[in-house]
């Protein structure tokens, strides 16, 4: 890759998935506009190994961003909360996380916006291992339960609330374990630290593969997240300080070209081909395993990078039946996403 030769602190950032928030650095506001025009950008993503996060790293692997002249260092966070906090403190540019965080922000005084919105659909599996699978055979049954999310104030968070109070109870009412993904949540399932949790492909190929446990909801398509949530869910985004967003948009429409023209390369090859482009240690369940949680992730993604109709209004409906902040407060969802940049994307 020409990042090789040009920018190896880039490359080194990404390839070894930089996952501490201190090697961003200390957090001034005013990192952006100087990391901006050095030409260099830096995205926080919520876990560059999920696939619901798959488009920022294919697009790196591909060369898009360095066609566009962006030079982009992607670093992660195991859980989307900790990335935003990155993108607040003024850390990074940008954060490929979930829409929900822009309207949670809002009402806490931070104007957010998603400029990409990769997906439509969550791509969030809820699990139950296969010990309590008598106990736990809907959201029902989350009383009393200890269920695993990447991190308290993630998106997994979020939904597992929602899906709680939706089927009658109470958030006091089980506890929300943070394990992560990957292995961290495998362990736990394994171990009987949690009854069950949400996460995401690969881990739950890898789940249903070691037989640790079963699916209990599955939302990675448009189809799954009507029916857990009653419409569309936009999730996987790339969300950006309005204020940054207003000064910046030449490169951010840069940005949007590269992601865009991803997400429509994605469209358009078998999972096995977007599984060779990936680094190879982000198949740890093999190759034929990663390829198949592609496939099964594949539907949630978006092929022009647009906010679909109906979204936002979906995402408030879904935070306002737990979240005590956003209750009684009015959110203007316009001001929570852009169609500016993808539109005149090509």
């Amino acid at each position: 890759m020409r990042t090789a030769r040009k920018f190896p602190a880039a490359l080194a950032a990404a390839g070894l998935a930089l996952t501490t928030l201190t090697a961003c650095g200390g957090g001034t506001s005013g990192a952006g506009a100087a990391d901006d025009a050095n030409g260099k950008i830096k995205i926080m993503v919520g876990g560059l190994d999920k696939v619901i996060y798959l488009p920022a790293r294919l697009t790196q692997q591909l060369g898009y961003f360095e066609d566009e002249g962006v030079h982009v260092t992607l670093l992660t966070e195991p859980a989307g909360v900790q990335a935003t906090t990155s993108l607040v403190s003024g850390d990074v540019q940008g954060v490929v996380g979930f829409y929900d965080h822009t309207l949670d922000l809002q009402v806490k005084g931070k104007q957010v916006e998603s400029v990409v919105q990769l997906a439509h659909a969550p791509g969030e599996v809820e699990v139950v291992s296969n010990k309590a699978a008598g106990q736990l055979t809907s959201p029902k049954d989350f009383k009393g339960k200890k269920l695993g999310v990447t991190g308290l104030g993630s998106s997994t968070d979020f939904l597992t609330k929602y899906l709680a109070v939706k089927n009658g109870v109470q958030t006091h009412e089980f506890t929300p374990v943070a394990v992560g993904a990957g292995q961290t949540f495998l362990s736990a399932l394994q171990q009987g630290s949690i009854q069950g949790g949400m996460t995401t492909d690969p881990t739950v190929a890898q789940i249903l593969d070691k037989n640790l446990g079963k699916v209990l909801l599955d939302m990675r398509t448009p189809e799954g997240s009507q029916k857990a949530l009653g419409g569309p869910y936009p999730s996987s985004s790339l969300y950006m300080n309005t204020d940054w967003v207003n000064s910046h948009k030449e490169t951010v429409h840069k940005l949007a070209n590269a992601l865009v023209k991803t997400l429509k390369w994605m469209s358009t090859h078998t999972p096995e081909q977007i599984a060779a482009k990936m680094p190879a240690d982000y198949a740890q369940g093999g190759k034929k395993l990663y390829a198949q949680a592609i496939k099964d992730t594949l539907p949630m993604f978006t092929e022009d990078g647009v906010m679909p109709a109906d979204g936002p209004a979906t995402v408030e409906r879904v935070l306002k039946a737990f979240n005590p902040n956003l209750k009684n407060a009015t959110v203007d969802l316009k001001k929570t996403y852009t169609t500016e940049f993808v539109k005149k994307a090509g």
